[in-house]
Formats: C-alpha cells, sequence, structure tokens
C-alpha cells in the first residue's frame, strides 16, 4: 500500500471529510513553504529501490565498458557496500517504476549482484535531468575527452541549444564548438566499439575527423573496427589502430629477420676450433679455449697478422679493374 504524506494525511482527516468541525488551517504561505521543505527533505533521503524497477533515461554519457574496471566495482560493492547513491527521477509514463539519471556502472554492477540499489529520488523533466546529468559529468575526472564530446552531440541531437549544452557541462560556448565538431563526426556505435580512448585528446581527435572527410579513409576505419582482433587492444589502442587504417598505413605484421646463420670451422685435424656467425650486418669470429686449448690466445697475439695475410689473400682474388 502506498505510504500517505504527512500533509495528505492532516488535510484529508476523518472530521473534515465527515463535516465536522473544520480544523483551523495555516496560512498558505506556511503550508507551501512546510510542504516544499518536507519535498527536499524526500528529495534528500536515500531509498531502497529494486533494480528491476529501474530504466534507463537521459544520455549515453559512457563509450564502451572497462571490464577489469567494472569487476573492481562489483566487488567493491560486494564488500563494502554501496556507499554513494544513484540518482533517479519517477517514470513520467509507467508509474511505480523509476528512470536513471546517473549512475549507470553503480546499477549495472547491483543489478548483476542481485542488490538493492541506494537512490534520491527527484521529481525532474526532461531539461533538469539534462542539466543534473552533465553537472555530474562535469565532476568525473575520469571522463575523457571524447565521452564529454559525444555527450554534447547527443544533447544537440535531442534539440537543446548550445547555452543548455555549456551550462550542462560547465564549458564555455567556445568549447561547445569544439567538443562539436568532434563529437558529431561519428557515429555513437563507431565510438562505442573504440571506447574512451581516455589518453587520446582533442588533436588526435581532431585529425581523425579531418582523415573521415575522405570516403575512402572512413570506410577503411570502421572496417577496421570489425577485424577480431580488434578488442584484443584497450581502448586508446582501438584509436590507434583505426587512426593508422584511416592513414592508409598497413598494419600487417613484418615478417622477422631470418635468424643468424652459425657453424663451425675446423682445424687442421678436423675439429672444431672456432664458430662463424653471420648476419645481414656481417660476421663474428668465435674461438672458444675448450675446443683448442691454448689457441684462443695464439690467435689474439697474431690476429693482426692473421688478418693482414687473409686480407692480402682476398685482395688477390678480386677480378683486375680495368684500366682507364
Amino acid at each position: 500500500m502506498a505510504r500517505k504524506g504527512i500533509l495528505s494525511t492532516a488535510l484529508s482527516s476523518p472530521a473534515a471529510s465527515a463535516g465536522g468541525p473544520k480544523p483551523k488551517m495555516m496560512p498558505r504561505g506556511a503550508v507551501g513553504a512546510l510542504q516544499s521543505s518536507l519535498s527536499k527533505l524526500q528529495e534528500s533521503a536515500v531509498q531502497e529501490i529494486d533494480a528491476a524497477l529501474i530504466d534507463d533515461a537521459g544520455y549515453e554519457d559512457r563509450l564502451g565498458l572497462d571490464g577489469a574496471a567494472h569487476n573492481q566495482l562489483k566487488e567493491s560493492l560486494r564488500t563494502y557496500g554501496q556507499q554513494v547513491p544513484v540518482l533517479l527521477r519517477p517514470h513520467p509514463k509507467a508509474p511505480g517504476r523509476f528512470e536513471i539519471v546517473y549512475g549507470r556502472r553503480r546499477l549495472m554492477a547491483l543489478r548483476e549482484l542481485g542488490m538493492a540499489v541506494k537512490a534520491m529520488v527527484r521529481q525532474l523533466d526532461d531539461h533538469a535531468l539534462v542539466m543534473a546529468q552533465g553537472q555530474e559529468n562535469t565532476s568525473r575526472l575520469d571522463l575523457s575527452f571524447i565521452e564529454k564530446a559525444s555527450f554534447a552531440a547527443q544533447l544537440q541531437d535531442g534539440g537543446y541549444d548550445r547555452q543548455t549544452i555549456a551550462a550542462a557541462l560547465s564549458i564555455d560556448l567556445p568549447m561547445v564548438s569544439r567538443m562539436l565538431k568532434v563529437g558529431t563526426a561519428f557515429e555513437l556505435p563507431f565510438l562505442r566499439a573504440i571506447g574512451s580512448a581516455p589518453g587520446i585528446g582533442r588533436d588526435r581527435w581532431m585529425l581523425l575527423v579531418k582523415l573521415f572527410q575522405d570516403p575512402a579513409a572512413r570506410a577503411r576505419a570502421i572496417t577496421r573496427t570489425n577485424r577480431p582482433d580488434f578488442t584484443t587492444f584497450d581502448s586508446d589502442g582501438r584509436f590507434e589502430a583505426v587512426l593508422t587504417h584511416a592513414q592508409g598505413v598497413s598494419q600487417e605484421v613484418k615478417a622477422p629477420p631470418a635468424p643468424p646463420k652459425t657453424r663451425a670451422l675446423p682445424g687442421s685435424n678436423g675439429a672444431e676450433v672456432a664458430g662463424i656467425k653471420t648476419t645481414a650486418k656481417g660476421i663474428t669470429l668465435t674461438i672458444s679455449g675448450k675446443h683448442a686449448p691454448g689457441f684462443d690466445a695464439w690467435f689474439d697475439e697474431n690476429a693482426e697478422e692473421i688478418m693482414a695475410e687473409l686480407h692480402g689473400r682476398w685482395q688477390q682474388d678480386q677480378p683486375e679493374q680495368p684500366e682507364d
């Protein structure tokens, strides 16, 4: 049964409805002030609400879900409980249900845990909902540039003017223009595939905006998001992969260099006395003391003479150059 408010109980008492003596009425101004105060107290009170009664509302302010952060939030809620309430409003079309204003990640985690949601409930129209959601976003230091730009673009698509967008995000009008230039250049599914890209600032996103003016570059970038390995990167890595493909740079993995060739060098008796390793940069001669004890020291003492003799033999083997 719905709980009656204090004022509704007092103003519809049995004596009044039965035609008895009318209670002494407080001045309308005082009643209005009291009712307003009670409404504010009710809005500030934290209630426990079944997560199944809460629907989505407002605009998408998070691009993608960080699995590790989500699991960490769930573990914290499981261990310590919900410390910060979410904000809801009564559903405007479904009595008994609510709509989320902010606190979507907490709501998702609590829903998965099967826990009730601690929430404040306020009467908000659509404009007030946007302002509350936007101002909550402003207080989050971890909200990335593209998430704010996307949120601004969604507000513009919803019919809100730039002054309202600026107030909702606590930014000035020039910054609104910059954010909208980026936010309106990309479709939401594309941005969801990349995610929040916390390490990517406005300049890098503006570079991608310019590249997207070429339909071929745009197609290459979108195609990159459909490759199976795309989800193996973190969000910043996904942005870099998309940018690289939009620029037309191949990301094919280069074949590793050929392994160096190593072979043994036999001595006069046929036994190994040294090893030679050949690479693209040259050769390395290794004389180990264990194969011919003492030969390594002797070679070290006579290296210059040996090298001069070998080089001379090499020169003799070269073809003669024709005279001018």
